[in-house]
């Protein structure tokens, strides 16, 4: 039996990677997919798992992929879960779990596995995309099956068959790091009335010490996706870790939440997103130009049920697919600039324009004089508009109410 185990080197895939081999008595392909997570010491992985038993180690770099593939179709989409959570974890798995795939085809292998635990989000979006991309995968999870418990069962694991575990000590926290984000959680912060620990966050400036002068950038969008940076066209992943750069040093993108996970529980996260909180801000600038009000209106309202569907693990399912292809097919005229300033861990719009699709008419939505808008065609418009609260009005005034 030939198992592919999405690997990082830590302390559980480790354990998970050595379990699997004994007691499936499998040969594990290790798979590590790079998605810009950033100080992956390749030689130090490849060592790592060669030692612990793997037959083969192979490293995907994802990035330009998880730029392109998911980060900006969910821009496009303005995809927000839960009015805060821009999902850099769960727009991360399918690209992960893709690479997973094609590895496991590469080498035939029968099945994957993963080391998500059986409370969290990530074994669902690992799972739900592999069984949709072959649905006769076979799915090894460890912490569904074995005995151990947590951390410190791992590690007497470890110590035990003579694995070799990380020499640096563990946060009080779980960390996750991408390209996109980085996401924290568990320990000190699982009481939500816990601050933050202040040395925690890590890609962002405390924005208490950021700049003393504000800094502007413009984005510059065609077809809705972010193009270039004052004027600096660049690729995908190459334009998100510049933009990290530049919000990242004015503290932008910092949030702290309760979430409602897919599996029932509630969860405290904090979640830094410098780049994308700014793109964005951008995006929806651009588009208060170019998109017609109604069009922008029922493109809002399905924005949380999208969120939704990406956060619950569901990326290559018929619904996101669908509902994918009227988000991107109402961006082909979202064309122009969003200009903002960052200031104190803020990022605010001061300045949009679109040359070629803009929809804004400054003779009509001027204040002063002019001789396109007659003012007193508002008088019909509001005398029909108020004919049901007229109707409604006069059974309330003669019931005594």
């Amino acid at each position: 039996m030939k198992v592919v185990l999405a690997y990082s080197g830590g302390l559980d895939t480790s354990v998970i990677l050595h379990w699997i081999k004994h007691t499936y008595d499998a040969e594990v392909i290790a798979y590590t997919a790079d998605v810009g997570q950033g100080d992956l010491e390749l030689d130090a992985v490849r060592s790592a798992a060669m030692k612990t038993g793997a037959s083969e180690l192979v490293i995907d770099d994802l990035r330009e992929s998880f730029a392109e593939k998911t980060i900006f179709p969910a821009l496009r989409a303005n995809a927000v879960y839960e009015w805060y959570y821009l999902m850099g974890t769960a727009l991360a798995r399918p690209v992960i779990a893709k690479g997973l795939m094609d590895c496991a085809a590469q080498f035939g292998a029968e099945a994957i596995a993963h080391g998500a635990t059986g409370k969290g989000n990530d074994q669902i979006r690992f799972e739900m995309a592999a069984y949709a991309l072959d649905p006769k995968i076979k799915v090894i999870a460890p912490w569904r099956e074995w005995e151990y418990k947590g951390r410190s069962d791992l590690i007497a694991y470890a110590k035990r068959h003579g694995i070799d575990m990380p020499a640096a000590p563990k946060p009080e926290y779980s960390m996750d790091a991408n390209l996109m984000h980085i996401s924290y959680e568990g320990g000190v912060l699982e009481d939500p009335w816990a601050a933050p620990p202040p040395d925690m966050w890590r890609m962002t400036t405390n924005p208490e010490d950021a700049p003393d002068s504000p800094e502007e950038v413009t984005v510059t969008f065609e077809k809705g996706t972010p193009v270039a940076i004052d004027g600096e066209r660049l690729e995908p992943a190459a334009l998100i870790e510049k933009m990290n750069v530049i919000a990242g040093r004015h503290g932008v993108g910092r949030v702290d939440i309760v979430e409602n996970r897919y599996l029932g529980m509630k969860s405290r996260g904090c979640y830094e997103t410098p780049a994308v909180t700014v793109l964005m801000h951008a995006h929806r600038a651009v588009e208060s130009l170019t998109l017609d009000r109604e069009v922008q209106h029922l493109r809002d309202e399905m924005v949380p049920k999208f969120a939704q569907i990406v956060y619950n693990g569901l990326w290559f399912s018929p619904e996101r697919e669908a509902m994918q292809q009227f988000m991107d097919s109402i961006q082909r005229r979202v064309n122009g600039d969003a200009r903002l300033r960052l200031f104190k861990g803020n990022a605010t719009v001061v300045g949009r324009r679109s040359e070629r699709d803009t929809l804004y008419d400054e003779k009509i939505a001027t204040f002063e004089a002019d001789d396109v808008y007659d003012q007193s065609d508002a008088t019909g418009f509001i005398r029909l508009q108020a004919l049901r609260l007229k109707t409604f009005g006069s059974r309330r005034v003669s019931e005594g109410e």
